[in-house]
């Protein structure tokens, strides 16, 4: 099954989401199950995984209700205060619901670097074992030794990193972002979704070529059976169109075995996230 392993819906308003500034005007609408799957279908594209994009529960019960309507998304990464003291009693609660698959915390906009490292947040990923639930990293490079402390902290816990840490593509910078990712990929318990890429580049002007010592630092480091596909669709439509994305990482994979391929493609997210 070709699985799209992160993308985001959303109701729009200017309140909830105000993270969507004025360069972003293409976001400032509605972006709901019916509309990812008139791109993702034709493409081949058979489930996805929804991704939190507001920190706050009542989203997440929504996300898992899409779940429940639209096929095409076979799981959700949601949002839970994993700070919280009642952290096992919401987290117990919210998955009762088998679409919930995962949690994940916006960390990158948090002032602290070392905010993961808190005995509070750790407390709450440490909880996620009991039900089953995985963690979606969402970093900058500048986050990457301080991924490296939490998750050798937690080694039996399922991570994922989201948008391979965000590294300078715009600048062409490979250092030291190749040096973290390296160090992180060496936590066996650790997979990396190739996602978010062409937002990291220049919107108007990237070129394919422009990701290649990119993709080449993942794949090297994780190998294919720990990377995973996502669109990081609608956000990817600031730098390019849906089918631009897929085409993107459709040409690159191309030098791999079909077998490689398809952990990429499907296989990979399947396992980690347990999709039916």
């Amino acid at each position: 099954m070709k699985i799209d392993a992160h993308q985001h819906f959303w109701q729009y308003n200017e309140s909830d989401y105000g993270w969507i500034d004025s360069d972003m005007g293409v976001l400032k609408q509605d972006f709901l199950p019916p509309d990812l799957a008139a791109l993702a279908e034709p493409l081949g594209i058979q489930g996805t995984v929804a991704v939190q994009a507001r920190q706050t529960v009542a989203e997440t019960e929504w996300l898992l209700h899409l779940a429940s309507q639209y096929p095409l998304v076979k799981g959700v990464v949601g949002w839970v205060d994993l700070r919280s003291p009642d952290i096992a009693a919401h987290l117990e609660r919210l998955s009762q619901d088998r679409a919930l698959k995962g949690i994940r915390h916006v960390v990158h906009d948090e002032p602290d670097d070392e905010f993961m490292l808190g005995a509070d947040f750790r407390r709450g990923v440490a909880a996620l074992a009991e039900f089953g639930l995985t963690y979606d990293l969402l970093l900058f490079p500048r986050h990457l030794p301080v991924a490296c402390r939490l998750v050798e902290a937690f080694p039996d816990q399922p991570f994922v990193l989201d948008h391979i840490a965000k590294p300078p593509v715009k600048e062409g910078m490979i250092s030291p972002w190749a040096q973290g990712i390296r160090r992180l990929a060496a936590y066996p318990h650790v997979v990396c979704k190739i996602s978010g890429l062409v937002t990291e580049a220049d919107w108007q002007h990237w070129r394919p070529e422009d990701f290649h010592p990119y993709l080449d630092a993942v794949l090297e480091a994780f190998g294919p059976q720990r990377l995973m596909f996502g669109s990081d669709w609608p956000v990817c439509n600031l730098a390019g169109r849906y089918a631009q994305v897929v085409e993107l990482i459709d040409d690159y994979l191309q030098q791999l075995s079909a077998a490689e391929q398809g952990a990429i493609w499907g296989a990979t997210a399947s396992h980690f996230y347990g999709l039916d």
